[in-house]
């Protein structure tokens, strides 16, 4: 007996293989260029005195997002556009872990304001680079601040142009409401509060001038409590 062959599809019928669509490879959106935050301390200090300070006077459900050298990526699909200001602030977006700052992702938001901190290696051509990227996507507020000479610049986004601020000494933000104040030599800026803003150092420093005091305050107490008890009388009654 001859077995017969069984075929899956009909002889002298061509089958048509089925062939899955290439994949296409998934964008990847580096989250760091391999180059330092800052190059020197004085530049250090700036970036994160400006970045830790505008941070801290937003409480989460202020809904506004501040993050220092991080990447700022305005188009879906294209990470060879993008930048990473020293200091950005974005209002709209809740605080938060963020690799980077993917505008398509946040609403279309692009950060309202920036801050720039030179150094000595910072070139024209690249502060030029930065100042048009900023002016094309949309940031309302840039900020340049040269901590070697203490000069502080400032634009407007006017339409759609940024337009050069005259005189920043005693300029409010309009969106951070901090003041600027040149007038000691040195770049001084304010909360909207008035406080100060603090470097690292000194906000350590005041908070163990409060530890301090409130130890001593809590000693007096202490030694008060003790000669009411000497006198007969209950001190928590």
């Amino acid at each position: 007996m001859v077995k017969r062959r069984q075929y899956l599809f009909s002889p002298g019928r061509t089958m048509t293989p089925q062939v899955s669509p290439p994949r296409e490879p998934e964008i990847q959106y580096p989250e760091s260029d391999g180059l330092p935050m800052a190059d020197n301390t004085l530049q250090f200090q700036g970036i994160v005195t400006i970045e830790g300070n505008l941070d801290a006077m937003y409480p989460p459900e202020a809904n506004v997002f501040v993050a220092g050298d991080q990447f700022w990526y305005p188009v879906k699909g294209r990470p060879d556009i993008r930048v990473a200001p020293d200091t950005l602030a974005v209002f709209g977006r809740p605080k938060g872990y963020r690799g980077s700052y993917k505008q398509w992702m946040e609403d279309g938001i692009a950060p309202q304001v920036v801050f720039e901190v030179l150094s000595p290696n910072n070139t024209p051509a690249e502060m030029d680079g930065k100042f048009a990227f900023y002016e094309k996507y949309g940031v309302e507020d840039y900020y340049l601040f040269d901590p070697d000479n203490n000069v502080l610049r400032g634009w407007r986004r006017v339409r759609r142009k940024l337009k050069a601020i005259p005189n920043l000494d005693g300029w409010v933000s309009p969106r951070l409401q901090i003041r600027f104040d040149l007038s000691s030599g040195e770049l001084v800026i304010y909360r909207p509060d008035g406080q100060r803003f603090l470097t690292f150092v000194e906000l350590m420093q005041r908070k163990d001038e409060m530890e301090r005091l409130v130890a001593e305050a809590q000693g007096r107490a202490e030694r008060l409590a003790e000669q009411l008890r000497r006198l007969g009388v209950d001190p928590e009654q």
